[in-house]
């Protein structure tokens, strides 16, 4: 089963949006939130933790499988568009085709 990962830079309203957004596409099998090992640099001892330049959306990895590469790729266009019009960043963390 095509399977394509994405981190998107967003809080997490517009996060449930892009996840409901392309789970309700034909062809997508499962959409979700997994966990993320990469470390952020997250460390609440910093003398800058709180700052407001060190507060911001977070960062979310979806898991986006589907029956076929179409459906892949249809998920990837709408899951871009939604991000750009709410003025989220997304990005593809493995990328095999697309």
């Amino acid at each position: 089963m095509p399977e394509l990962h994405v981190r998107l830079t967003a809080d997490d309203d517009v996060t449930g949006a892009v996840i409901n957004l392309i789970g309700s596409l034909e062809g997508i099998e499962s959409v979700e939130e997994i966990a993320d090992l990469m470390p952020h640099m997250d460390d609440p001892d910093s003398s800058s933790a709180g700052l407001s330049d060190d507060i911001g959306p977070g960062t979310h990895l979806i898991r986006i499988e589907g029956g076929n590469d179409l459906a892949i790729r249809r998920g990837l266009d709408v899951a871009e568009a939604f991000a750009r019009d709410q003025e989220a960043a997304l990005e593809v963390v493995d990328n095999d085709e697309f």
